[in-house]
């Protein structure tokens, strides 16, 4: 098979769908790999790099999206890419397609194979290639959340570790899957007094018996929220509903009842965000304020620590991509249960029920 990495577009986008150790594989297993030059520069990885594991370098993302039968990236296709995406051609990307309709009808039109990362599943329930980026971006939204906090970013101007006679800041996690336990673990080793709210006991259960005692488990409805948010400085968006819209938690009503100067990271935007009044931003402007309320919601928190993700996200999704080089996506996706579950989009058709569901249309009548 012939596999085409191209350079990401997306608004400080700096990672890259493979590194020169998958293409090393791929080569092994006697797949052509065509990689965009300059694809990799901004991970750490450069042409020479990918030329000594076997690639080509090709000039441009037309010659990569032309050349190949399986585009392997990280972000959704974007507007610039959707003509060049072809009939037939496997897309195996992150897309979360519940949150963009234009994107979906795109990839509809496309007529590709459209399969997504996010939704491969494995039999116990677990999303084996979200979680690498999921554990970046609960890491990294304590770390974004602790600067938003200073005064000269409209910040409450709240130390989250705090200091000897002065109470640490206090972070509100909403969910506590895998963004929110990263997220609890960064808060509590910088020393914040952390309360973690779900609805699943038994995820409740593990944080209490794995965590420190200051940070405190309480089960999520509309009532803890309203009460919690009036006394928290930041607040972490981790709520996930597999390749769904991601519940809106927190109502525009709600800002009037933080202080001003609250944090909100969403790192559920990608999935439509759990605040209503989240909207996506970038790395280049990544904050917005409303109601006094400063939100950070940038769409590709992992993208602004390329190596980290890069190698984290290969070091899961390189057994997939052999398995669909090798045998082809129909065979692959027979004899692999949690990579068919990652099909999303098969040449025109939308087979991922999520998706229907989102944007309120009929099924497909068998």
């Amino acid at each position: 098979m012939i596999v085409g990495v191209p350079k990401e577009i997306k608004n400080n986008e700096s990672r890259v769908g493979m590194t020169p150790a998958g293409v090393f594989e791929l080569v092994k297993n006697n797949h052509t790999v065509y990689v965009q030059s300059g694809a990799g520069e901004g991970s750490g990885f450069f042409n020479q790099d990918y030329q000594r594991a076997g690639a080509t370098i090709l000039d441009t993302i037309g010659q990569v999206y032309a050349m190949s039968d399986m585009i392997v990236k990280v972000k959704e296709p974007i507007p610039q890419e959707y003509s060049l995406i072809q009939k037939g051609q496997i897309v195996f990307t992150y897309f979360h397609f519940a949150s963009s309709e234009a994107l979906t009808q795109a990839m509809i039109q496309s007529k590709s194979i459209c399969i997504a990362y996010e939704t491969v599943e494995d039999s116990d329930g677990s999303l084996p290639l979200l979680t690498p980026m999921s554990e970046v971006a609960g890491r990294m939204a304590i770390q974004q959340g602790a600067k938003y906090l200073e005064k000269p970013v409209k910040g409450k101007g709240v130390l989250l570790g705090g200091v000897p006679g002065v109470s640490p800041g206090r972070v509100l996690v909403l969910g506590a899957g895998t963004v929110g336990i990263q997220a609890a673990k960064m808060a509590a080793g910088l020393g914040a007094q952390v309360t973690i709210l779900d609805v699943n006991m038994k995820k409740l259960r593990y944080v209490n018996d794995i965590m420190p005692s200051h940070v405190i488990t309480e089960f999520s409805n509309e009532f803890n929220i309203r009460k919690h948010i009036k006394t928290h400085d930041l607040i972490i968006g981790g709520v996930l509903l597999k390749g769904a819209k991601a519940p809106n938690l927190i109502t525009r009503d709600m800002l009037k009842d933080m202080h001003p100067g609250t944090v909100i990271v969403d790192v559920a935007v990608d999935q439509g965000g759990c605040v209503e009044t989240t909207k996506p931003t970038t790395h280049e402007n990544p904050t917005y304020i409303i109601d006094d309320v400063v939100h950070y919601c940038v769409a590709n928190m992992p993208g602004a620590v390329p190596y980290t993700s890069t190698v984290a996200l290969t070091n899961v999704t390189l057994p997939y991509v052999l398995k669909l080089a090798n045998m082809g996506w129909r065979s692959a996706c027979n004899l692999d249960k949690s990579l068919a579950k990652g099909l999303n989009i098969v040449e025109g058709e939308v087979v991922y029920k999520e998706i229907i569901e989102a944007f309120h249309w009929e099924p497909a009548v068998a």
